[in-house]
């Protein structure tokens, strides 16, 4: 089982949303498989506890006016350390830099695929997914310390 597409373009407008106001390391994951009740994560960081309001704020926004949806649940938005936008086939992560790499969300789903989100000016590279298996702005820059160890045997 794979997140059904319409979770998927509602990611994407979420992740745009969160870049268009300089979110930072925005990543989606297709949870479909091993949680059943929601299809993906999308998880952003904030460099403040109003930012990452912001950033909530925004994504809220943009998913209301493109898609006219709500989040059925909304947390965290008076600490703005980890502001939670569950929209029941998808959930949003929007956490201060610090919270996100205690919490290491990335680490507990790393399992599960990638959803390519083809951001304009992503923070942080993408790995080829099912969901786009042309890899298209998935390409990881080369380990050029390892060419020239390579170079070197």
């Amino acid at each position: 089982m794979t997140a059904a597409q319409d979770s998927i373009d509602a990611v994407r407008i979420a992740a745009q949303a969160a870049d268009s106001i300089k979110a930072r390391d925005i990543v989606a994951f297709d949870v479909s498989e091993p949680l059943g009740i929601t299809d993906a994560f999308v998880i952003a960081s904030g460099s403040s506890d109003r930012h990452v309001v912001s950033i909530a704020d925004e994504i809220e926004r943009r998913l209301s006016e493109q898609r006219g949806i709500k989040p059925l649940e909304n947390e965290g938005r008076d600490q703005g350390q980890w502001v939670l936008l569950d929209y029941g086939d998808f959930v949003v992560h929007v956490m201060y830099q610090e919270t996100r790499e205690y919490y290491d969300l990335e680490r507990l789903w790393k399992d599960c695929p990638m959803i390519s989100l083809g951001l304009a000016h992503p923070e942080s590279s993408e790995q080829v997914s099912v969901h786009d298996p042309a890899g298209a702005g998935s390409e990881e820059p080369e380990d050029s310390e390892d060419s020239e160890d390579e170079e070197r045997s």
